[in-house]
């Protein structure tokens, strides 16, 4: 039995996306769900601020709950259109900053794409976005179960 796939989006494919990907996959594992995440960047770049394949605060956000990170050592990856089509659900991590960046590259598809609203670094400390985004993670596993 294949699996179904979401792909979850942010900018650099650093941080938000990346805690969601590996939250995500463990869950849906403990769970026995037929799902897996794979995460991408919606920008064509990531930022110069992206140090190493991983944000410190998304590792140190999955460590606190005991989760290892599958992809530590894959540096981030932007999206192609061929990420869509390789999804049955796609999620932008936040709205005012994903949807604009996603209607210009993606335009084809950009009807498919769900949006959270979970702030970046610059704007919401990381503890609370990632208490967020593990909330938001909550309700969509709930409607996969």
């Amino acid at each position: 039995m294949s699996n179904n796939h979401i792909l979850f989006l942010c900018t650099g494919n650093y941080y938000r996306s990346r805690y969601a990907e590996e939250l995500f996959n463990h869950q849906a594992r403990l769970e026995g769900l037929n799902w897996r995440a794979f995460s991408r960047g919606a920008a064509e770049k990531g930022s110069l601020d992206n140090v190493g394949p991983i944000s410190k605060f998304a590792l140190q956000g999955l460590q606190a709950k005991s989760i290892v990170a599958e992809g530590a050592h894959r540096y981030p990856q932007p999206c192609c259109l061929a990420d869509f089509d390789g999804a049955d659900l796609v999620i932008a991590l936040k709205e005012a900053e994903h949807r604009p960046l996603v209607e210009r590259r993606f335009p084809a598809v950009a009807d498919r794409v769900r949006y959270w609203h979970v702030h970046d670094i610059d704007v919401a400390n990381p503890a609370d976005a990632l208490a967020m985004i593990d909330r938001l993670m909550e309700d969509l596993l709930r409607t996969l179960r």
